[in-house]
């Protein structure tokens, strides 16, 4: 635990630190320009022997000035309906197989189109939200509690900050410093701050680091959501990490996060990603944003973010409809159940999905 905590302290320092580059730094500008097409799909074939089942497919439910989710239609020998949950409004397919199903099968095709974010930071103008839903994105959750170590931690991130901007600046700043990616944790991460600061190990990926940022900002006051969707393509600033060139994209998935600030409105956020470029794209892993490689996705995901990316939803504590088991802490995977019980989503070769995106031209 000494060790790891000291790498921590080093870290936040490396943060600051001057960074002899040797090679020229490389360009990722976000812009908001055209929309780009995409069609998605979802094929789940589950290979179960435990009597009737059923499957859940997340479908994009996001409607805002950086993503249009279009159209969605399905083929299925189960039972399917279309459905939502109830705190969050994140819409699935839910489908029910009989025993008799020898092969039973769901495919969810959908239409998005997404854009880049980028906030122009010179433009203040106040941005309108209503009480409730803002009361709503400052929530606990069960694995994003604001109380206890979480809002310990968040006071000690952004010191004598005051103004909304100036805490979320320094939370980002200090998850950047002192989270890193740990590339042997399964899937996208469980997303358990509360553990995460308890251990002080602070390893991770998208659903762990940018669920501490979210949590660190509400615990501040700041509302703050997870955004939890796939890669759809490769990145064009030529950033292997920050897109997905394969045709399957069953390991695609990846959460980004959104924070509410009074004179922007929503604006887009994703250390988790920095945390990425910083240990699977420099040839050594050097935990400093003054890297050339690092530099401008840390200062780019400060407010943007590519539009190669699709969301599905901002839901936690997910309450499946007809599920007899408990709430998922996100729904970014196809989830399916048994009689036994829950199959592992983090698993898909044994769970028998896969996912493919197409880009469509104008």
């Amino acid at each position: 635990m000494t060790t790891r905590r000291h790498f921590l302290h080093a870290a936040a320092a490396a943060l600051t630190l001057p960074f002899a580059a040797h090679a020229q730094e490389r360009r990722f500008t976000p812009r908001p320009a055209g929309w780009r097409t995409f069609e998605l799909t979802t094929r789940v074939t589950p290979a179960m022997a435990q009597g009737a089942h059923q499957v859940w497919v997340p479908i994009p439910s996001v409607n805002s000035d950086w993503q249009r989710s279009l159209e969605s239609s399905y083929s299925t020998n189960g039972q399917a309906r279309r459905v939502t949950d109830s705190v969050d409004g994140a819409q699935m397919l839910q489908v029910v197989f009989d025993a008799g199903v020898a092969q039973p099968f769901v495919e969810v095709t959908s239409r998005v189109q997404t854009r880049d974010r980028a906030t122009d930071w010179t433009q203040r103008t106040p941005a309108r939200e209503d009480a409730a839903t803002l009361a709503h994105w400052t929530r606990p959750t069960a694995l994003i509690p604001t109380d206890g170590i979480v809002r310990e931690t968040a006071l000690k991130a952004v010191g004598d900050a005051r103004t909304d901007d100036a805490k979320v600046r320094r939370i980002y700043d200090w998850v950047v410093a002192n989270s890193f990616r740990e590339p042997t944790v399964r899937g996208c991460g469980e997303g358990d701050i509360k553990t995460l600061l308890e251990t002080g190990d602070l390893g991770g990926k998208c659903a762990d680091i940018n669920a501490l940022f979210v949590g660190l900002c509400r615990a501040a006051g700041v509302p703050a959501r997870d955004v939890y969707g796939l890669r759809l393509a490769p990145s064009a600033f030529g950033y292997k990490e920050l897109g997905s060139g394969s045709a399957n994209l069953k390991g695609s998935q990846h959460c980004r996060a959104e924070v509410f600030l009074k004179a922007h409105g929503w604006v887009a956020m994703d250390p988790a990603d920095v945390a990425k470029v910083m240990r699977q794209e420099t040839p050594e892993w050097i935990k400093t944003v003054q890297h050339p490689v690092v530099a401008p996705v840390y200062r780019g995901l400060y407010g943007g973010w590519e539009g190669n990316w699709v969301a599905y939803n901002t839901a936690h504590d997910v309450a499946l409809p007809g599920s007899k088991l408990g709430k998922l802490g996100f729904l970014m995977y196809p989830v399916a159940e048994d009689k036994q019980g829950r199959f592992d989503s983090y698993a898909p070769d044994d769970f028998k999905y896969t996912i493919s995106a197409r880009e469509i031209k104008a």
